[in-house]
């Protein structure tokens, strides 16, 4: 459990601690109090970056060079400092990690505080773009899977670097082979495994028994191979990109009934659809506390405002975490009997 948090220069947070005593923490403030920026900070700690943004000096305050995040758990210290660059002549920013005062790379910080973080965004997983499914998996299976971690960070820079050879490619007409040998075995080893864990995990998820919707998950995959590269060779040099690959993977929510299946997307109702999705962050914390053999803190940001009661109350009623932290505008959206086990924390404007 999360135990404290200290920021500074952090966003909105010039200078801030926080203690979280029980097991479920209530944050109420207006929009624009820091609700999500304390969010974003827990989540920074748990997995080394922000859901947020991927430029790493837009979390710190303005007109200041470094921020510093520090919180303890039951068991460790953990740290993230992050800086603009314009330090002790360094021209990049960067940023560092610290297990109880021991520096680490983000591969080996990320799982000392697993979380599952439930945003309004996430309430549009089922119908948006399939960038918000893939960042769906990415985020359990980075938390529960090193080999994961490691095959990500490797796939992600050689798609970059692929695509610059592309993008040049296009630009000349011509390709230098020996540099895509080299990118394309980078992408398709790293590809292989990232493809494998999530057939896996999705297996998982349609495998479990669903208490709040009963639906099955189809993953429309996109295989990367040197079969694949080759067949897309001449539509990849005239898009400047590359067109296959787990980059471009997706999945599919059916409704199960008694007869057939539908797609939750195109033919379920917005209720039903909310409740898939509310199925798979309890499948979520469900897995994480399998492999971890620990229950991930609970990590709501600002939700209650776009569900009804009775999505409220299925939320509030998993019992599946040690701890939660809630974010919500009203102190009135959450019920009395579910108030009087919580510990509230106030935020000004």
């Amino acid at each position: 459990m999360l135990k404290s948090l200290s920021l500074q220069s952090f966003r909105s947070y010039k200078k801030s601690d926080f203690d979280f005593d029980g097991k479920t923490t209530l944050i109420v403030g207006v929009n624009t109090s820091g609700k999500t920026n304390l969010i974003e900070a827990i989540f920074l700690l748990s997995r080394g970056k922000s859901f947020r943004t991927d430029k790493d000096p837009q979390m710190i305050q303005y007109e200041k060079d470094l921020a510093r995040l520090r919180g303890k758990t039951d068991e460790e210290s953990l740290e993230v400092v992050l800086t603009t660059g314009d330090i002790k002549g360094k021209r990049t920013p960067f940023k560092k990690f610290m297990v109880n005062g021991v520096s680490k790379r983000r591969l080996d910080f990320t799982g000392f505080l697993p979380t599952v973080l439930f945003s309004p965004e996430d309430l549009e997983l089922i119908i948006g773009s399939p960038s918000l499914r893939r960042r769906f998996l990415n985020d359990v299976l980075e938390q529960s899977d090193r080999d994961y971690r490691l095959a990500l960070i490797s796939f992600e820079k050689g798609i970059r670097q692929r695509n610059a050879l592309l993008d040049r490619a296009k630009d000349t007409g011509r390709r230098n082979e020996e540099q895509f040998e080299y990118w394309d075995r980078i992408v398709i080893d790293n590809g292989a495994v990232l493809t494998q864990k999530r057939q896996e995990y999705i297996e998982y998820l349609n495998k479990e028994p669903k208490e709040i919707l009963d639906f099955e998950i189809e993953y429309d995959k996109s295989v990367i191979s040197e079969e694949r590269l080759y067949q897309y060779r001449d539509a990849e040099l005239g898009a400047g990109v590359t067109l296959v690959g787990p980059h471009r993977d997706d999945f599919i929510v059916y409704l199960k009934n008694s007869k057939d299946r539908h797609d939750i997307k195109h033919f379920g109702s917005r209720g039903q659809q909310r409740l898939a999705i509310l199925q798979l962050k309890l499948l979520e914390l469900l897995y994480l506390e399998k492999v971890l053999d620990r229950k991930p803190t609970l990590l709501l940001d600002d939700v209650f405002s776009e569900l009804d009661t009775g999505h409220i109350d299925l939320i509030l009623g998993i019992k599946n975490f040690d701890q939660a932290i809630i974010t919500t505008t009203h102190e009135e959206f959450v019920g009395k009997k579910f108030l009087k086990d919580m510990s509230v924390i106030k935020l000004g404007k």
